[in-house]
């Protein structure tokens, strides 16, 4: 029911999912929260007021008709598995990036979502929901710099600097398992150079662990992405770099346009925006920011990258 106070349920409460419960309650929502971690249950109570606490997937749904939405925000590994026991519930879900691990597990989410068309995915590309980058997006369609000929995506953020308050080593970025690396987690930016340019033709990619981070997932990843319209497009990531940096810089034939994140500024304000096109799409709203099939795209950039690393080729997508 529409302008009906919402609860919503979230799933984990790392730093991520924390950030959620935060927002949603500033909203003027009922939260609750699930993680089998009783620490972090007692951590998140401590920030907001929680309905209820939750250490299982299982045990949050046991009583049908308690939410009206639900956010993921667990690590990779448990996405689509978590996402599909929500949506068979009967709960919209607002699910953190990347869309999984890897296609062949978002193929059961796409599956069941074409065959039930009521139910709603939105997933969490957060850079999409900043308001700078909808404005540099904006730029490049309406041919500011003329049409595009190289592009350079750069995001470089030393991983221990990421959660202070813990070991890095104990972070699921550390974990080949939960889905960690550099390439998975900051998918952000092959999202956004789809978000920009479209679907890319050919892909040359290194994918590799060099730095001393004791961490089994990558570390570094350099790619060099290729257009159908002779736009070249290099991106970079990667965990070991001091001062962060992330920036994007496109050169066309009548200009450049550059952006880079300044430290010091609110992440928190594409968050937010996020959850306001949640609580958009629970009150019968119906366009999508980013969804399920944006996510796919995202993942067969990934595996295209996966394969070129592995066979030093360009892969043609």
């Amino acid at each position: 029911m529409k302008n009906k106070k919402k609860h919503i349920l979230v799933l984990a409460a790392g730093s991520v999912g924390r950030r959620h419960l935060r927002n949603f309650a500033s909203l003027g929502c009922d939260v609750s929260a699930m993680d089998p971690r009783e620490d972090r249950l007692k951590e998140a109570n401590g920030e907001v007021k929680l309905v209820h606490k939750f250490k299982s997937v299982e045990e949050a749904l046991s009583t049908p008709g308690k939410f009206d939405g639900a956010v993921v925000a667990s690590p990779t590994k448990f996405h689509i598995s978590q996402t599909m026991a929500l949506l068979k519930a009967g709960l919209p879900v607002l699910l953190e990036k990347p869309l999984a691990k890897n296609l062949e597990e978002a193929s059961e989410l796409f599956k069941f979502l074409e065959s039930n068309k009521n139910a709603k995915v939105l997933l969490g590309y957060t850079y999409r929901w900043w308001p700078s980058l909808g404005e540099f997006r904006k730029k490049i369609s309406a041919g500011e710099i003329g049409r595009p000929l190289r592009a350079e995506f750069i995001m470089s953020a030393h991983l221990a600097d990421w959660h202070p308050w813990e070991k890095y080593q104990d972070f699921f970025m550390a974990s080949r398992d939960l889905g960690g690396g550099a390439l998975l987690d900051e998918s952000h930016w092959l999202d956004l150079m789809i978000w920009f340019f479209g679907m890319p033709e050919g892909i040359f990619a290194g994918i590799e662990k060099i730095s001393d981070l004791e961490i089994e997932t990558d570390d570094n990843v350099d790619m060099l992405i290729n257009y159908k319209n002779n736009l070249r497009v290099s991106v970079h990531l990667d965990l070991y770099g001091r001062p962060h940096r992330k920036s994007i810089k496109i050169i066309g034939e009548k200009g450049s346009l550059d952006w880079s994140f300044e430290e010091g500024l609110d992440r928190n304000i594409m968050f937010m925006n996020l959850a306001k096109d949640f609580l958009g799409l629970l009150d019968g709203g119906s366009e999508f920011t980013c969804g399920v099939e944006d996510g796919i795209s995202v993942l067969k950039v990934i595996e295209a990258a996966r394969k070129s690393s592995s066979s030093g080729g360009v892969i043609k997508l």
